[in-house]
């Protein structure tokens, strides 16, 4: 291994114990920002669904730990890591990542449409542990209550904003990638996570919605409301748009009765019929575990 790639790997293992010192539970990541350890399952056939319970590394966010010895071991089995994974919903801090990816290039501004849900709801976002990712983004770093298990979800909050909760994880600062690095907000270095907003909370964790017998609650003027979102994108933002608003729809237990409308207002923007279908054929498939719940 080259002697930069040494000591990006020894740069990663340092952040790596300073993270796990604090109560941080880590494990090392490749440039990809993968787990850098290969699964101790890749050829058993059928698929092993294993999270660490054989007690071999190679498990992903489920190796996890803030034991010292352990950290170095994993990493010793992962030379080329050249980063690493901070475990979210795991004591002591229970940890909630909300991930704002600013892309004005195609008018998602994650960080404004959160601003707008703070003035809607009524909550500010405290001051916190900020990470600066290479896209341009940020890390907001925020910690939830004992008992309470914030799912994972990506977009559903709004578009751009994606959640890291429970069995996720948020690349740590000073983690190299393919494109580039991690590095920690200025001003922030010495904050702790500090308590998500309990009405921030409540938006994290919805509770179930009320079903009619038939399962489904009718498309009323929200469902329009979800139409004319998709119905208002331009270049750049209509398969996010339209599948931001399938996944809400089939959450509120309307997908299938939308999903015709839904289509019309994807293809009046330009998408063709078959790419509005499989979009809302994924927000389906994302959303089948919560409308079962």
């Amino acid at each position: 291994m080259a002697t930069t790639d040494r000591q990006t790997a020894t740069l990663a293992l340092a952040h790596a114990l300073s993270a796990a010192e604090r109560g941080l539970p880590v494990f090392p990541l490749s440039a990809t920002k993968l787990p850098a350890l290969r699964s101790p399952h890749h050829d058993e056939d059928p698929p092993v669904h294993c999270r660490g319970a054989c007690g071999l590394p190679g498990h992903g966010v489920h190796d996890a730990t803030t034991d010292p010895a352990a950290v170095r071991a994993l990493f010793a089995a992962a030379p080329r890591a050249t980063g690493y994974g901070i475990a979210c919903g795991q004591e002591p801090h229970r940890l909630i990542g909300i991930d704002l990816d600013v892309d004005t290039t195609h008018g998602n501004d994650s960080v404004a449409a959160l601003q707008q849900l703070a003035l809607q709801h009524l909550f500010t976002i405290p001051p916190t542990v900020t990470v600066l990712t290479p896209s341009g983004g940020r890390h907001l770093w925020l910690t939830g209550p004992s008992g309470v298990s914030v799912p994972n979800s990506a977009g559903r909050l709004a578009p751009g904003i994606d959640v890291r909760g429970a069995g996720g994880y948020l690349v740590g600062p000073g983690s190299v990638t393919a494109h580039g690095r991690y590095q920690l907000a200025p001003g922030t270095a010495h904050l702790a996570p500090a308590s998500c907003p309990r009405a921030l909370l409540r938006l994290l964790t919805p509770p179930p919605r009320p079903r009619h017998a038939t399962g489904r609650i009718s498309p009323n003027r929200q469902g329009q409301g979800l139409v004319q979102f998709v119905h208002a994108a331009h270049e750049g933002q209509r398969n996010t748009r339209l599948f931001w608003a399938a996944c809400r729809a089939y959450e509120h237990g309307f997908g299938d009765e939308l999903a015709d409308s839904l289509t019309a207002a994807a293809i009046s923007t330009g998408l063709t019929e078959q790419e509005a279908r499989a979009a809302i054929a994924s927000a389906a498939r994302l959303t089948t575990p919560r409308r079962n719940a």
